[in-house]
């Protein structure tokens, strides 16, 4: 909980009444931007995004504040969102999470450390590796042989991760998942916590969690050293706005604030941070009240799409339990479609062509409906309309084509080398079909959810050549590899690696 003073007043917005007040006072800026608060901007841009978006970007230093911030109206926004999550500190960042999780890495481990990262990490993190030149130490996730499905790895698999790797400098999880299943946080914190180790949880998807009981456990309550928040994944922030939380004393607040600034831009969007600070303010006042009726919402849309014939709705029952996850969110509705025969790429681009209606997840089996508190009846309502009428023309896409997943064990591959020495070595880009064996160069991720199947310094394997094979036969979409087609794969170049 927070050491320092409590109890500000969350009915303030200090980001957007600084940006209010800046307005007010007629400013007048001969500074960046340069388009003036849209008098310079083409008119088509502004007849399209309209005035607004403009008249939000201003300068954070000099513009939103004086330049040297003595209103510090961005540390107020930070603690009055530490304390209405229950952390000590809270980071803005106006560059996702995909920087969060990085500066939250490099803060735990410094280059050429061990760090234990769950193999279900999103592509950031690989990054952040890749970066930092960090020594990953992968921990199984859990995974769900009958649905081809990952769950965040259990706190005994950190267990086993320490004993044998007892010099990590911490540990990174991913809870909850983007299909909803979240990892006992508390268990693998002890696990941490009992040889003076940080956990970083990367909770891109959780940041709705700390507003309502019957959600799973909110990072910070459970014990986590840092957590890493997207603000618009599930709450209401614009695009790239990220939060990432502080407490206890394995981590220096002015380390981590300063690897925050290391990778981090030095024109910081204003209008994300209003985004962030209006946010929290909304939760606060109504934040209960949003998610219990979206929680009820979920359970209505759960209940008529497991109603119509083919579909299956995963619920806690399929996702939790023992081997599988601990906690589970409703509001990513995941659709299985096994039985309709048809895959969610194709289901996917089907419901975009005929209902303009856009998914969240798709695979070879799944498409998933992300609610939040911006929903209502009208939008699920017409999303039960276009999957009945999906059903309807499901023969259509038939036959669909095969997509070679392989069990647990074969999307395993050996960690030939460092992912960042692989991704920095000389390459050269090999037909697949002859890639078997060699030392994969890049990152090949099917997005979303853009977890990766293939990491820097991974050596390849024929199941999992295969399976990307057929997957972008099925219509996978990989689209960070150097030849999203896969006709070829990067790989480091011949006797590289022994």
């Amino acid at each position: 909980m927070a050491t320092e003073e409590k109890h500000h007043d969350q009915t303030e917005a200090p980001v957007l009444e600084a940006l209010e007040n800046y307005h007010r006072s007629g400013e007048l800026a001969f500074t960046p931007p340069g388009h003036k608060q849209a008098r310079g901007a083409d008119p088509e841009v502004r007849r399209i995004l309209g005035d607004a978006v403009f008249h939000g970007d201003v300068l954070a230093s000099g513009g939103l504040d004086d330049r040297r911030t003595r209103g510090n109206v961005l540390q107020r926004a930070e603690r009055l969102m530490a304390e209405a999550v229950h952390a000590e500190h809270a980071y803005f960042s106006t560059c996702g999470s995909s920087l969060s999780v990085k500066a939250a890495m490099l803060t735990v481990a410094s280059p050429h450390e061990k760090l234990l990262v769950g193999r279900d990490a999103h592509k950031s993190v690989v990054s952040g590796l890749i970066l930092c030149g960090l020594r990953p130490v992968w921990v199984e996730p859990a995974w769900d042989p009958e649905r081809h499905l990952a769950h965040p790895p259990s706190a005994e698999a950190y267990e086993r991760a320490f004993r044998e790797h007892p010099d990590a400098r911490g540990a990174l999880v991913t809870s909850p998942t983007p299909y909803g299943s979240a990892a006992d946080i508390a268990a693998i914190a002890e696990v941490c916590h009992r040889r003076g180790r940080p956990l970083v949880v990367d909770e891109a998807w959780g940041a709705h969690l700390p507003f309502h009981p019957d959600l799973p456990t909110w990072a910070m309550d459970a014990g986590a050293d840092v957590c890493v928040t997207s603000i618009h994944k599930m709450g209401s922030g614009l695009e790239q706005g990220s939060v990432f939380h502080l407490q206890g004393g394995l981590i220096d607040p002015a380390d981590l604030a300063s690897r925050a600034d290391l990778l981090g831009t030095t024109s910081p969007s204003v209008l994300l941070y209003a985004g962030i600070d209006g946010w929290r303010r909304q939760m606060v006042r109504h934040g209960h009240e949003l998610l219990t009726r979206t929680l009820e919402l979920a359970g209505h849309v759960r209940t008529e799409i497991e109603r119509i014939d083919g579909l299956h709705v995963n619920d806690a029952d399929d996702f939790c339990g023992p081997g599988r996850a601990t906690e589970f969110d409703p509001l990513p509705v995941v659709i299985d479609l096994g039985e309709l025969a048809i895959s969610g790429y194709d289901a996917a681009d089907w419901l975009r062509e005929h209902h303009h209606l856009d998914t969240h997840l798709f695979d070879h089996r799944r498409i998933s409906a992300q609610l939040t508190h911006a929903d209502d009846h009208e939008t699920t309502g017409a999303l039960i309309t276009a999957l009945r009428d999906l059903v309807r023309h499901a023969p259509k896409l038939r036959p669909v084509p095969r997509v070679d997943v392989p069990d647990p064990a074969g999307l395993r591959m050996e960690q030939a080398c460092l992912p960042r020495d692989a991704y920095f070595a000389a390459t050269e880009d090999v037909p697949l079909a002859s890639a078997a064996g060699r030392v994969a160069a890049e990152m090949i991720t099917p997005y979303p959810p853009g977890i990766p199947t293939v990491l820097p310094g991974e050596r390849l394997t024929e199941p999992v050549l295969r399976y990307l094979r057929t997957g972008v036969e099925a219509g996978m979409n990989v689209p960070d590899a150097a030849d999203p087609g896969l006709e070829t794969v990067r790989v480091t170049a011949e006797k590289t690696w022994a």
